[in-house]
C-alpha cells in the first residue's frame, strides 16, 4: 500500500509499505481523509519538535478519519463504518494516567510522533479499540478528522477554566485551532473577543466566525481596552514571541492559555519582571484529555462549525501540496486534508 513519507525537510515522498496486520484485539482500517496539524507542519520544516526528531523515513498524520474493514461486533461496530480515532494511547498505569493527566503520560504512544510511530498519511492503520470513535451516520470524513483540533481546543478551555464567564477574550493566532478556540470561547465570553493574526484572510475567517474586533499587531488590544488588558488570553501561534504578545495582552491578575508550538521550539525572550508585576495564571496545554465524545456532540449539534476551516483537499500523490500550502500561506489555506482513499 502507499504512503507519504517526510524523508527530511520539505521532502515528501510517496512510498510503499506492507498492508498492516492486526496483533491481539487492534482493528484494521481504511483511512478516509488526514488533516494536516501544525505540529505536522514542524515536523515537515524543521523535521523536529524538541527531543522527537526524525531519523529515518517518517509517516505523519494524527487528526484521521477512517472506515472499518471488516465486522467488529465484539465492538459493535460494522464494516465500512466511519470512525475517528484518537491518536493518543496512554498507558494508563503511570501515576500521570491516575492523576488524569492522559494527555501528559510520558509512556504514551502517539500516532505521527518519530522516531518510531507512523501516523496516518497511508491507506491502512491498525489501532486499539479503545482509541475509535464511532461518529453519527450523517458525518463527513472530513467533519471526523476535525474532531482532533477540535478537542485540542476543547482542553485548552478547559484549562481556562470553562465553568467561568469571562468578560473579555483575546485569541493570538487564527489558524484552525484558534478558530475552534474563538468558537468555544463564544459560548463563555460575555462582552468582547479579540482576534490577533498577521494574515488578513484568517483574520476575515475569524471576523466571520464572531470575533468582535480583528487586527493584524496585538497592539490593538490595548488600545481596545484602554490599556487594561483581557481577562483571557488564549495562544495559537507557531511564533516565539506568541507567549510574550500573550503575556502583554493580559490584564493584571489574566491568565494565559499558551496552545501554539514555537518555531524551533523556543520562545522569545521576556520580561520576567512583567510576568511577576501582572500576577498571570499561566497554563501550558498539550494535545488532550479524553474529549472526543464531547467534540463529536459539538460538531453534531453544529455548535462549532469544522467545514468552514478545511480550505483544500489533495490525494495522497499530492502530499507534498497538502504541507506547503499552510506552510506559506498559499491560495487562502487553512486546513488541508489529504484523502488517500477518498469516498
Amino acid at each position: 500500500m502507499r504512503a507519504a513519507y517526510i524523508h527530511g525537510i520539505r521532502d515528501i515522498r510517496i512510498g510503499e509499505k506492507p498492508l498492516p496486520v492486526p496483533v491481539g484485539d487492534e482493528v484494521l482500517l481504511r483511512v478516509s481523509a488526514v488533516g494536516v496539524c501544525g505540529s505536522d507542519l514542524h515536523y515537515y520544516k524543521e523535521g523536529a519538535i524538541g527531543h522527537a526528531r526524525i531519523t529515518q523515513p517518517f509517516i505523519a498524520g494524527h487528526e484521521f478519519a477512517a472506515r472499518v474493514v471488516e465486522d467488529q461486533p465484539q465492538l459493535g461496530l460494522k464494516a465500512g463504518q466511519l470512525v475517528a480515532v484518537d491518536p493518543a494511547k496512554p498507558c494508563g498505569e503511570c501515576e500521570w494516567c491516575h492523576r488524569g493527566h492522559v494527555n501528559l503520560c510520558p509512556h504514551v504512544q502517539f500516532l505521527g510522533s518519530p522516531p518510531h510511530t507512523h501516523g496516518a498519511m497511508t491507506e491502512y492503520i491498525v489501532v486499539a479499540p479503545s482509541q475509535i470513535y464511532p461518529v453519527p451516520d450523517h458525518f463527513t470524513p472530513v467533519q471526523a478528522v476535525m474532531l482532533e483540533p477540535l478537542g485540542v481546543a476543547i482542553h485548552a478551555m478547559d484549562l481556562a477554566g470553562t465553568k467561568k464567564l469571562f468578560e473579555t477574550v483575546a485569541i493570538i493566532g487564527c489558524g484552525p485551532i484558534g478558530l475552534c478556540l474563538l468558537q468555544l470561547a463564544r459560548m463563555m465570553c460575555k462582552k468582547a473577543i479579540y482576534c490577533i493574526d498577521p494574515i488578513n484572510y484568517r483574520t476575515e475567517k475569524a471576523r466571520q466566525l464572531g470575533a468582535d474586533e480583528v487586527a493584524a499587531d496585538h497592539a490593538a488590544i490595548a488600545e481596545w481596552t484602554d490599556g487594561r488588558g483581557v481577562d483571557l488570553v488564549l495562544e495559537a501561534t507557531n511564533s516565539p514571541e506568541g507567549f510574550q504578545i500573550a503575556a502583554q495582552s493580559a490584564r493584571i491578575g489574566g491568565r494565559v492559555v499558551l496552545v501554539g508550538i514555537p518555531d524551533g521550539d523556543q520562545y522569545a525572550p521576556l520580561s520576567a519582571s512583567m510576568l511577576r508585576r501582572k500576577g498571570l495564571d499561566i497554563r501550558m496545554s498539550r494535545r488532550m484529555g479524553h474529549v472526543y465524545d464531547r467534540a463529536i456532540q459539538l460538531v453534531a449539534q453544529g455548535s462549532v462549525d469544522v467545514d468552514c476551516l478545511v480550505t483544500h483537499r489533495f490525494d495522497l500523490q499530492q502530499a507534498t501540496e497538502a504541507f506547503s500550502y499552510p506552510s506559506e500561506f498559499l491560495d487562502g489555506a487553512l486546513k488541508t486534508i489529504v484523502l488517500p482513499n477518498p469516498d
